[in-house]
């Protein structure tokens, strides 16, 4: 195993792990924003508002986002797949 090979897999690794989960935290980051200004702003600090809505904004960002992710996924493992045998030698 060559050691260029290895550094190469775990960094598309990294990248593809990045890019998928991307979204989803930024629309929990988003809806935990608004959500922490309104109940700023009403005085309201309940603290499964501010859960289910960022489980809400991330469970609707992956209904939308969903075969996008699956296929970045399919894709990374059919090339780490491939490359196999030059990670190999």
């Amino acid at each position: 195993m060559t050691t260029d090979g290895a550094v190469e897999l775990f960094r598309n690794a990294i990248f593809v792990c990045c890019l998928i989960s991307g979204p989803a935290l930024m629309a929990a980051r988003i809806a935990g924003l608004i959500v922490g200004i309104l109940q700023a702003a009403t005085q309201v600090n309940e603290a499964s508002i501010s859960f289910v809505s960022k489980l809400l904004a991330v469970g609707i960002t992956f209904a939308i986002l969903g075969s996008w992710s699956m296929n970045q996924m399919v894709e990374y493992t059919t090339r780490a797949i491939q490359n196999i045998s030059d990670v190999t030698r």
